[in-house]
């Protein structure tokens, strides 16, 4: 399944206005709310802040990916955010990340789950697509431009 197809473009943040781990959760979960209201948002953020306590999904290059899974949730949920200003995420480089994925998926699933995080990963590996990213005017670009690059 590609990243386009899981992540629709309402679920996007072009402008992260958070200056902390925490806010930026919340942030995307938000996001992530606006187009699927049934989720529970303390739910989710539990969910994420509890696999962050495990180590941070700071991947470095200025890329999070945030996932963690949820009982009841019919499939996996993507959203996404941009902060051009970036923020501390105890990523394993130390620097400030800008780019975040958040990826909520049902408690059961294994196979679809891992290989959205590696598709992530794939996709924000390429220092291009990342530069695009941050230079994108605003949430349509992103998608189009990840839309692109699936092609």
């Amino acid at each position: 399944m590609k990243i386009s197809e899981l992540l629709n473009p309402q679920a996007i943040g072009a402008d992260l206005k958070a200056s902390s781990k925490d806010a930026v959760l919340t942030e995307l979960t938000e996001a992530l709310l606006a187009v699927a209201p049934t989720l529970r948002r303390d739910e989710v953020l539990q969910v994420l802040q509890e696999r962050e306590r495990l180590g941070s999904t700071g991947i470095g290059d200025g890329v999070a990916i945030p996932h963690g899974k949820l009982k009841g949730i019919p499939e996996l949920m993507l959203a996404f955010g941009r902060s051009v200003s970036g923020v501390d995420f105890e990523s394993m480089d130390g620097q400030p990340a800008h780019l975040f994925f958040l990826l909520i998926a049902p408690e059961e699933s294994v196979g679809v789950h891992l290989k959205t995080l590696a598709r992530i990963s794939k996709l924000l590996k390429d220092a291009d697509v990342r530069q695009k990213m941050l230079d994108a005017d605003d949430a349509e670009q992103i998608y189009q431009l990840i839309c692109e690059r699936e092609e």
